[in-house]
């Protein structure tokens, strides 16, 4: 379920015809990419089950969180660097004022799980799933990666205040590793 946080709305309305010439009037959300000083869209994400639910703008509702985003798990830079830093990372950050870090995936709960453990991530990252994009797609996030299923997420840190983004980095190709890495988030206290 995509909600706005705190009635901030990011779509507009948007008309389609059918191809039978009969006229059809649907809602679409039209998006851009998040920027820093937006509040983040409210999206149910997925911790350890499809049973668990956890809204991400109530996460981070007066925290100060760090959220980063991957193509997906178990994928070699993802396995090898990425959360592998904010593992490494995660006492530093803690200790400058962070409460939660997240790791976001277009991926089923039950694999962030099993990722999570294989990097042992418990206390430390907490493994989010975005099962269907719902999250990622509201942040204008995305990209087309065929070769690991089609829509996943571009990879992305930001640090979030109060659920409002106060800090962005997102790889200039989507998929590289440089920018978003834990080593290089700068976090005001």
């Amino acid at each position: 379920m995509l909600r706005p946080c705190r009635s901030i709305v990011r779509g507009i309305s948007a008309f389609a015809k059918e191809s039978t010439c009969r006229s059809v009037h649907t809602t679409a959300l039209v998006m851009a990419p998040v920027k820093v000083g937006d509040q983040i869209p409210s999206a149910d994400l997925f911790e350890d089950s499809p049973a668990n639910k956890v809204n991400i703008c109530d996460l981070t509702s007066g925290k100060k969180v760090v959220l980063f985003g991957v193509p997906g798990a178990f994928t070699p830079g993802c396995s090898k660097t990425h959360l592998p830093g904010y593992v490494q990372n995660a006492d530093k950050m803690k200790s400058e004022g962070v409460s939660d870090i997240v790791c976001v995936s277009v991926n089923d709960p039950y694999v962030m799980s099993a990722w999570g453990n294989q990097h042992n991530t418990k206390g430390k990252v907490r493994m989010l799933a975005d099962p269907n994009g719902v999250f990622i797609k509201a942040l204008d996030l995305g990209t087309n990666l065929p070769p690991l299923g089609g829509f996943r997420s571009k990879r992305f840190s930001m640090v979030i205040d109060d659920s409002k983004v106060v800090e962005l980095n997102v790889e200039p190709d989507g998929t590289g590793l440089s920018c978003s890495l834990a080593d290089k988030l700068k976090i005001k206290k």
